[in-house]
């Protein structure tokens, strides 16, 4: 068997986004004999995935980052980096604001092109900087340019590309999936991580994301105070880190909260902190497909989301969705009618059902990877 073919992979960072956890749960479990992956990001600082990128075999180039006045210099970058990098025949961008600049590049050097969509972002600010003014007009070309589209969902591909790519035979939804065996639920883990966080009989709600305006914790911050005047002993776990932790810390500590939130960072043992709460709570404003709400799902969690997120993302009966536009009584509603217990059984098989265990999608991609590599050059 000869060398693997190698995949370019185009983010922004390798830290742990959703997308970027998507890639790397992928990169984990395809045939590395077969298919490798290389990395160009837009951050020379180091990222959470870098070092096991480099252990799996994959390589990381840097390409400073597109912010609209630099779009020649952009260009440039692009084009002296395919000049010296002549191995690639296949690119998989998944940042959006400059992927026609880059899949044009690369088409011109012979590459197929691929774009994927992992977000049906909106924003909701009445006035926008000039990058969310430009950016926009520069992904459009996209849907004109790629070779193919993926998407979280159909709506996260409806955003980006438009109605008649998603109804065409060149789109895939690409699912959100995991190790489901992972996230299979575990009394005496539930028992183990709830005594490690000195939890008893306390309702735990539970959160995992980025901390950022799009998921829309400080709202869930607003619906928790509320809800801890009802259960004084209720308890928030807050998973993850970003650039609104600060602020977010900040308001805790405003409410008088600081005993009730917990703020674990990163972590690598996500599957295990799900079994041990009682509710998910996803108030984000806008997404494409939530992998977090396909991994609370598995652990048999109960899910109460904004309905801003597509209702893809209901594989069980465990989602419910509450509009933002609603009072937060809507929210407790929901969150008390989950306290009220429920029989918490494993719901891993459901989503392996549904296409979202990481072995499936991990062979239909890699196949596509070949099949474009042989083929379609």
């Amino acid at each position: 068997m000869g060398a693997p073919i190698r995949i370019l992979q185009v983010f922004n960072s390798m830290n742990r986004g959703g997308a970027e956890s998507m890639i790397m749960n992928l990169y984990r479990q395809v045939d590395k004999t077969k298919v490798q992956f290389d990395f160009v990001v837009h951050t020379s600082n180091s990222c959470a995935f870098d070092d096991e990128i480099k252990q799996l075999g994959g390589n990381i180039y840097y390409i400073p980052r597109f912010k609209g006045y630099n779009y020649l210099s952009y260009r440039k970058e692009w084009i002296k980096f395919f000049n010296i990098h002549k191995e690639y025949k296949v690119i998989h961008g998944h940042i959006g604001s400059c992927a026609a600049i880059y899949l044009q590049i690369a088409k011109e050097y012979g590459l197929y092109t691929i774009a994927h969509s992992h977000s049906t972002k909106k924003t909701t600010k009445k006035i926008k900087t000039p990058q969310e003014i430009l950016f926009p007009v520069f992904s459009y070309p996209t849907r004109f340019i790629a070779d193919y589209f993926f998407g979280c969902s159909k709506l996260a591909g409806k955003y980006r590309y438009g109605d008649k790519i998603v109804a065409s035979d060149r789109f895939e939804v690409i699912n959100n999936a995991v190790r489901t065996q992972d996230y299979i639920f575990n009394e005496d883990i539930r028992i183990k991580y709830r005594n490690e966080f000195n939890l008893k009989d306390q309702f735990v709600i539970i959160h995992v994301g980025r901390f950022d305006v799009p998921k829309n914790q400080t709202y869930l911050i607003d619906i928790f105070k509320e809800y801890h005047k009802v259960d004084e002993s209720s308890i928030l776990v807050l998973v993850g880190e970003g650039p609104l932790k600060k602020v977010l810390e900040e308001k805790v500590k405003a409410l008088n909260l600081q005993e009730s939130v917990i703020f674990t960072g990163i972590r690598n043992d996500v599957p295990d902190l799900l079994k041990m709460g009682d509710v998910f709570v996803f108030p984000s404003i806008y997404e494409g497909l939530p992998v977090t709400l396909i991994e609370a799902q598995a652990t048999g969690l109960k899910c109460i989301v904004s309905d801003t997120v597509t209702e893809e993302v209901k594989v069980t009966n465990l989602v419910e969705f509450v509009g933002l536009s609603e009072p937060i009584d809507s929210w407790l509603q929901k969150i008390s009618a989950a306290s009220n217990s429920y029989s918490r059984v494993d719901r891993s098989n459901d989503l392996a059902i549904s296409g979202y265990d990481i072995k499936e999608t991990a062979v239909f991609l890699e196949d596509f990877y070949i099949n474009r590599h042989n083929n379609d050059m």
